[in-house]
Order: structure tokens, then sequence, then C-alpha cells
């Protein structure tokens, strides 16, 4: 069958001229996604700087949350201008936000241990039962907080120990703070011989305290019979000092009342010596 050259002449220029639409049609749509993004991104970023400053107004907030905030914000905004953009290459949106959605609950149930880091970590940084610098001991971990993290705390030990903590495991415990009333109460104990002068000793203890600056004078330290031996009397010294002076005092206390006891000849007994092994006799 012989091929009219008009019949294929008009199916070029047809197809041409629906091929100049579509490259215009996605020309435009191009241009309309561009600027969509390029004001979405700015938009974004504004959003999130407002939000990380109004946040920072507010007494108290603490500056992990506000960081968090601020880049759901963020977040959620470029997600919607990415919705906007496929929109306009004619992507049906409600199957875009119905398979975010399933994503979404996939990831969640793959990351259950992750997202519950992220909520203990919202609940103590909102709850906050210790801030960065404080002293703590949550179950088996004791340390000085350094960071306090969406996933995991930092924390220091005495010893200079390097721990991180998962949040859901802090938070699932209770929480000893040793910082956080700014005072704590320090008891020192000490056995001296029955045979000794105990209201003389007391005095001792007592008179040590009051010349330490570091002690409060209210509550008023005391010094009382603990318990008794049979050779025995521990006597203890009870007092209240700052967070910060605890350890140092305890150990400065510790030193002076023994050197003011062997000054004032208060003897601490010794331990009874350990009865000589005796030899087996060969047979």
């Amino acid at each position: 069958m012989p091929i009219d050259p008009q019949n294929t002449l008009l199916t070029v220029q047809a197809g041409l001229a629906q091929l100049s639409t579509l490259i215009v049609s996605y020309s435009f749509s191009a241009i309309g996604a561009i600027i969509l993004l390029v004001v979405g991104y700015i938009v974004a970023g504004l959003a999130e700087r407002s939000i990380f400053a109004g946040l920072g107004h507010i007494h108290g907030f603490d500056a992990t949350l506000r960081h968090f905030f601020s880049k759901i914000v963020r977040y959620a905004i470029l997600i919607l201008v990415v919705i906007m953009v496929l929109g306009q290459f004619g992507v049906q949106t409600a199957s875009i936000i119905a398979a975010i959605g399933a994503i979404g609950l996939a990831i969640g149930l793959a990351l259950q241990g992750t997202l519950q880091n992220i909520a203990a970590g919202i609940m103590l940084l909102a709850l906050r039962p210790f801030r960065i610098g404080e002293s703590v001991e949550v179950g088996a971990i004791s340390g000085s907080i350094e960071e306090i993290g969406l996933f995991a705390t930092r924390l220091r030990t005495a010893d200079g120990v390097y721990i991180l903590a998962p949040n859901s495991t802090l938070w699932n415990q209770p929480v000893r703070n040793f910082s956080r009333n700014g005072v704590r109460r320090a008891d020192i104990s000490l056995s001296i011989g029955s045979w000794n002068d105990i209201d003389g000793a007391q005095k001792t203890l007592l008179a040590l305290a009051g010349a330490d600056k570091r002690i409060r004078r209210e509550p008023a330290p005391v010094a009382f019979v603990a318990s008794l031996g049979d050779t025995t009397v521990s006597l203890t010294l009870r007092y209240w000092t700052s967070a910060a002076d605890y350890f140092s005092t305890n150990i400065d206390m510790t030193k002076r009342a023994k050197q003011a006891f062997d000054s004032e000849g208060i003897s601490i007994p010794l331990p009874p010596p350990e009865a000589p092994a005796q030899e087996t006799r060969k047979q």
C-alpha cells in the first residue's frame, strides 16, 4: 500500500504539536516546582528559626527541646512542599500521603526501641529529674550529667569513665539526684574504746564541725552514740553541707576527727589479733 506523503506530514505535525504542548506544560510545571521548592526551603528555614527563638523566650525551656520542635516544624513544611511539587506533575497526592503513612508505620514498628528513647528523652527534658552538671544515680548507673539528648544521655563517673545511657533506661527507673536540693547530710562514724570519755569525744566532734565554715549551722550538727560493742562505742557526727562540698568536707572531717582524738588521748580500739594457725603434727 503506497504511503500518502500528505497524511504522513499531517501525522508528524500533529505529533510535534502535541510534543510542544507537553514540553510547554511540563516546563511551566517544572518552573512552578522549582519556585515551590525554593520558597518552601526559605519558609522552612524561617519557621525553624522563629520557633527556636520563640521557645527561647520561655523561661527554663531546654535547648534540646527547642532544637527538636524547631526541626519538626522545618521537616513538616519540607514534606508538605514535596507533596505540592509532585502534585504539579499530576501525581495523586492522596496516594502519596497514604504511602507516607504506611512508611511511617513500618518505620515506627521497626524502631520501637528508638522511638521509646525519643519519648523518654522528651519526658526527661520536660520534667527535668536531672539537669546538666548534676550528680545522679539511676539503677546501676551513676555519674555527673554532661548532655541530655533525644536518644541517650551522656554521663561522666567520679573516676572519669564515659557512660552513654539510653533515655528509656533512665526514665523507667527511680532517679537519685544528689545535687538537686543543694544541700546534703553527711554522717561520720568512729569507734572509740568504751573506757574513754564519751561526752568529751562528742564535744570534740562538735567543736570540729563548728570550726568548719562549710558545715551549716542550721540544722545544727549533732554527735551521738550510734551503737555499743563489747569494748567499743560507735560515735556518729551528723551535719549538713552544700552538695558541692559534700565529699571534700567528709574527707577533711574524718581526718581531723582522728587527729583530734589522737591529740586528746581518745583511743580508737584496734581489731583483735587473729589466732595463729595451728601446725599439724606429722604422724
